[in-house]
């Protein structure tokens, strides 16, 4: 039979594909509805469905279908699908199980402790399971960096951006550094001279649940495929036929759950629109966490800041909480394009929101490279806030080193996709505006066809076809270009 090998490999790797779904709606039940007596068990079976996926990939069978069909007559779909195949097996491979089963569980634990630890402020308890999973994370980070000849930070930072490393994004960061601080500067002294009325709550849950479903069925969320929920830290998880996304609501304020299902409906727009035909396929599956990340902060910051886009949603906001001051439309669009430096990474404005990756990326650097130790977080962090924002979080634990939910299972590497992501949305929103004239006043008729045609076009029908390099490159001319997100800076708030 003509490519055999190549045959093989997707028959397991659909299987794989099938493991997984099971394993992301059993994670969003644990994060979203589970009862907390669940969690033990939960974590354990979990951890068994990672040690079966890790047994189904490293079988040695894989390895040898994986080298035999490097020579059969594939396309080039199938070709990157191969080459993806072949980064998931090195991946794994490199792993023995029992690390695999270690470190799921340290994960399930340290998370479900976090809930009720962060809200008590309670640094002592949360750092004695964080250590467990750092342990395990440099134990990981070691046997990749080994394999890969690279740092164990950059081993790590691998998984979620192929082909970036540290070196890389020191330079991305170091250029950031040398504007952003004064840029923001500028932008809080402007902004002191204007006034801003606040809106006044309660905004009921229920009514702002109804405004996030419409706001969602405005910007093309499939509702057969996907659902809104609540959790203690929005996301988006599932899978492409079933998407799950969650909010956090407070009565207070409106906007955080609002923009919170505008941030998670971008990432979700993205897992609909992946390549079904290649479905259960690696080739199928999103480029990188930093493309994920681009897609939610265009619809986010991008899109869903604009001044076009706001006074769109305006009319929707009066229909379900009447006309109060801060809802006229200057004070509106003024309030959602405000900037001010705060302790909380996901409520920040899109100004001094890198100061807040930045600084968790060179701890967590420093943190698996084993320069520093867990316990050495806690100042580094007062210091690295006091340096960009000028906010001390001594002894604020809670809204200082664990408000975060990426660390408790081991997601370091993860952090820089996020100020990554930003400047690929920066990037491609000056692409599409280049490509589609007349963008704004479509935008402002609440028409994103164009728009949401140019992304599918360009970024998401290509799954992981593409290197990131080339997938941006071909959708915007260059590769990542840092200075379209000070451009977008500046004119939006300067």
């Amino acid at each position: 039979m003509e490519n055999n090998n190549y045959q093989q490999l997707t028959r397991t790797f659909q299987r794989l594909s099938r493991f997984s779904h099971l394993s992301s709606i059993a994670s969003w039940d644990m994060f979203t509805m589970m009862p907390p007596g669940g969690s033990a068990a939960r974590g354990e079976a979990l951890a068994e469905l990672s040690v079966l996926q890790h047994q189904i990939l490293t079988d040695k069978k894989v390895g040898e279908w994986l080298d035999a069909a490097q020579s059969e007559n594939l396309n080039d779909v199938e070709q990157a699908n191969l080459r993806e195949m072949q980064r998931h097996y090195q991946q794994a491979s490199l792993l023995p199980e029992a690390l695999v089963e270690a470190k799921s569980l340290a994960g399930s634990k340290c998370e479900h402790a976090w809930r009720t630890q962060r809200p008590a402020n309670d640094w002592q308890g949360f750092s004695a399971n964080l250590k467990e999973v750092v342990k395990l994370s440099r134990e990981e980070a070691r046997l990749r960096a080994e394999a890969k000849g690279c740092t164990p930070y950059d081993a790590l930072l691998d998984i979620f951006e192929p082909d970036m490393t540290s070196a890389r994004l020191d330079v991305l960061f170091a250029d950031l550094k040398s504007w952003l601080p004064q840029l923001l500067a500028q932008v809080v002294e402007k902004q002191a001279q204007q006034s801003f009325v606040p809106p006044q709550g309660p905004f009921p849950i229920a009514t702002q649940r109804e405004l996030g479903l419409e706001t969602m069925t405005m910007l093309g969320f499939d509702f057969n495929g996907g659902r809104l929920d609540v959790s203690a830290h929005p996301f988006c998880g599932g899978v492409p036929e079933d998407v799950r996304i969650t909010t956090r609501y407070d009565e207070e304020d409106l906007l955080s759950a609002l923009f919170g299902v505008v941030h998670e409906t971008g990432h979700a727009r993205y897992e609909q629109n992946l390549p079904r035909t290649w479905q259960g396929q690696p080739v199928a599956l999103a480029r990188s966490t930093a493309i994920h990340e681009s897609q939610s902060l265009f619809f986010e910051m991008q899109l869903g800041r604009s001044n076009a886009f706001l006074k769109k949603l305006l009319p929707a906001v009066h229909q379900r909480f009447g006309s109060q001051a801060a809802f006229s439309e200057e004070n509106f669009i003024a309030w959602n394009q405000r900037v001010k430096p705060g302790y909380i990474r996901v409520d920040a404005d899109e100004v001094s929101y890198p100061a807040h990756v930045v600084l968790r990326y060179e701890i967590e650097r420093t943190l698996i490279n084993g320069d520093i130790e867990v316990d050495d977080i806690p100042a580094l962090w007062d210091e690295k806030m006091q340096a960009w924002l000028g906010l001390s979080t001594k002894d604020n634990y809670r809204n200082g080193c664990m408000q975060d939910i990426h660390w408790t299972d081991g997601g370091f590497g993860y952090f820089p996709s996020y100020t990554l992501g930003a400047m690929y949305a920066a990037q491609l929103f000056h692409a599409a505006r280049n490509a589609l004239p007349g963008l704004d006043s479509a935008i402002a008729e609440g028409d994103f066809s164009a728009l949401f045609d140019w992304l599918r076009q360009n970024i998401w029908q290509h799954g992981s076809r593409f290197s990131t390099s080339q997938l941006i490159q071909q959708a915007t001319g260059e590769d990542l270009n840092s200075a379209y997100f000070r451009q977008h800076l500046t004119s939006r708030y300067l």
